[in-house]
C-alpha cells in the first residue's frame, strides 16, 4: 500500500494538468493565509480599542514575528524544496532526513531567539522602532510572542513540507484552526477578561502551540512520505548545508522585511504614534490583499520543484506562465477594491483622524503597485523551489531591502511624510523592473524534458 501511495503521489505531481494542480495546491494555502492574516488583523483590531500607542505596538512586534518566521521559513523552504525534488527523483529516505533535520533545527532556532529576546527586551523593542509611549505595550505583547517562538518556527517548517509534498489541505487545517481559535481568544481575553494587550499576546501564543500540535498529526499518523523522527535526524553537513543554502532566500526575505519594517517604523516615529499606527495598519491590510497572490505562488512551488527534479521542464514553464496570469488578474481586482475602500479599511482598525489620513494615502499608493507584485514574488519563489538559491537570494533581497530601504530613506528625506506614504509603491516598481530579466533568461535556457540542465 505504501508503494502504491507513493506511485499515486508521483503521478499526481507529474501528470495532473498544471493549471488544476496549482489551483488544488494553492487554494488551501490561500484559505490558510487569509485566516492567518484575519487573526493578525484581529489582533490589530482588538488592540486598537486600547488606544493609538497600543495599536502602534502591534506594528513593532510584527517585526519580531517576522524574525521568527524568517528562520522558520528558511528551514521550511530549504527542506521543502529538497524534499519535493528528492520525491521527484524517487529518493524517499533522504527526503525524510531533510524533514526531521529541519524540524529539530527550527525548534532550536526558536528557543535561541526566545532566550535572547527575553534577556534584552527593552533594547530589542527600541531597535525595532518603538517610541517611549509605545514601549510599555510592545514589551508586554512581545513577551508572549517570544514564548511562542519554537511553535512559530517549527510550524513554518511543517506547513511548508506539507505543501511541497502536495498535501496543502493538511497545512490548511493546521493553520486555520489556530487562526480561528486566536480570534475567539482575542475577544475573550481583551473584551471579557479585560487583560489588555497581554490578552492579545497570550491568545497568539496559545493558538500557535495548538496549531503546531495539529500540524504534526499527519507526520505521526503516516499521512506523509516525510517523517519527523529522531531516527531521521542527521548531522550530515551535506543535508544541513542544502537546507540552509536553499532556504537562505527565505531568511533574507523575511529578515530584510523585518529590518525594513524597523526602518519604516523609525521613519514614521518622527511624525508621531499616529504615523506608526497607520503604517502598521496598512501593512496588515496589504498582507491580507497579498494572500491570494502568495497562495497561488505557493501552489506553484511544489509543482515547479517536483517537475524540475523529475526533469519535466515543460511543466515548469507552463506552471509559471499560468501562475503569472492568474496572480496578476487577481491583484488587479484587489487593487481596485483596496483603492475604493482605503479609508473604510483604515477606519475599521483605528478611528483616529490622523491615522485615517496617513493610512488612506499610503494604502492607495500601494494599491497602484499591487499588480506588479506577482512578478517579484513568483520569480523569487520559482528560483528557490528549484534550488537556484543564489538568484533567489538576490531577488529576495531586492524586494525586501536592497531597494526598499534606500528608497524609504531618500523619499522621506526629500518629501517627508509624503515620501513615507509612497516609498513601498516606488520600491515595488523598481524591484519588478530588475526581476524580469532573470525570469526571461531562466525560462529561455530550460532544456527539453528529460535532459540535464546546466542552470545550477
Amino acid at each position: 500500500m505504501q508503494k502504491l501511495t507513493q506511485e499515486q503521489q508521483y503521478r499526481k505531481m507529474a501528470e495532473t494538468p498544471v493549471e488544476k494542480l496549482i489551483l488544488s495546491l494553492g487554494l488551501p494555502t490561500v484559505i490558510s493565509m487569509l485566516v492567518t492574516n484575519i487573526y493578525n488583523m484581529a489582533d490589530t483590531y482588538f488592540v486598537g480599542t486600547l488606544g493609538t500607542s497600543a495599536s502602534g505596538a502591534t506594528g513593532i512586534v510584527f517585526s519580531l514575528m517576522a524574525i521568527l518566521q524568517a528562520f522558520g521559513f528558511m528551514f521550511g523552504h530549504g527542506a521543502g524544496s529538497n524534499i519535493s525534488r528528492r520525491l521527484g527523483a524517487r529518493d524517499v529516505e533522504e527526503a525524510r532526513e531533510y524533514a526531521s533535520t529541519s524540524f529539530y533545527l527550527s525548534i532550536a532556532a526558536g528557543l535561541i531567539i526566545m532566550g535572547i529576546g527575553l534577556c534584552f527586551m527593552d533594547p530589542l523593542m527600541r531597535l525595532l522602532g518603538s517610541t517611549e509611549t509605545i514601549l510599555s505595550y510592545a514589551r508586554v505583547y512581545a513577551f508572549y510572542i517570544l514564548i511562542a517562538g519554537p511553535a512559530m518556527t517549527s510550524g513554518c517548517v511543517m506547513n511548508n513540507i506539507l505543501r511541497y509534498e502536495g498535501k496543502a489541505f493538511y497545512a490548511m487545517i493546521g493553520l486555520t484552526s489556530g487562526g480561528i481559535l486566536n480570534i475567539f481568544m482575542d475577544a475573550i481575553f481583551i473584551n471579557v477578561l479585560h487583560m489588555g494587550i497581554a490578552g492579545a499576546g497570550l491568545a497568539t501564543a496559545v493558538s500557535q502551540y495548538i496549531s503546531m500540535g495539529i500540524l504534526i498529526i499527519p507526520y505521526l499518523s503516516g499521512q506523509t512520505e516525510s517523517k519527523i523522527s529522531l531516527r531521521y535526524f542527521t548531522h550530515r553537513m551535506e543535508i544541513v548545508r542544502n537546507i540552509v543554502t536553499v532556504g537562505f532566500p527565505s531568511l533574507m526575505r523575511q529578515g530584510l522585511n523585518s529590518i525594513s519594517t524597523m526602518v519604516l517604523n523609525s521613519c514614521a516615529g518622527v511624525y508621531g504614534d499616529a504615523a506608526v499606527a497607520a503604517v502598521s495598519i496598512v501593512s496588515r491590510i496589504m498582507n491580507f490583499l497579498l494572500c491570494v497572490a502568495i497562495g497561488i505562488g505557493q501552489g506553484l512551488q511544489p509543482v515547479s520543484a517536483f517537475n524540475y527534479g523529475a526533469k519535466i521542464y515543460s511543466r515548469v514553464r507552463k506552471g509559471f506562465a499560468f501562475a503569472m496570469k492568474l496572480g496578476m488578474a487577481m491583484m488587479a481586482v484587489l487593487a481596485v477594491i483596496g483603492w475604493c475602500n482605503a479609508s473604510s479599511f483604515v477606519t475599521f482598525f483605528r478611528n483616529d483622524p490622523a491615522v485615517i489620513e496617513i493610512g488612506t494615502q499610503a494604502l492607495r499608493l500601494q494599491c497602484l503597485s499591487l499588480i506588479l507584485m506577482p512578478t517579484t514574488l513568483y520569480g523569487n519563489m520559482l528560483f528557490q523551489s528549484i534550488g537556484l538559491s543564489g538568484t533567489a537570494t538576490f531577488l529576495a533581497a531586492l524586494r525586501s531591502g536592497i531597494v526598499l530601504i534606500p528608497v524609504l530613506l531618500i523619499l522621506t528625506h526629500f518629501f517627508g511624510l509624503g515620501g513615507l506614504e509612497c516609498a513601498q509603491a516606488v520600491s515595488e516598481t523598481l524591484s519588478t523592473i530588475l526581476t524580469i530579466p532573470f525570469i526571461i533568461h531562466f525560462l529561455k535556457c530550460l532544456p527539453q524534458d528529460g535532459q540535464e540542465t546546466s542552470q545550477q
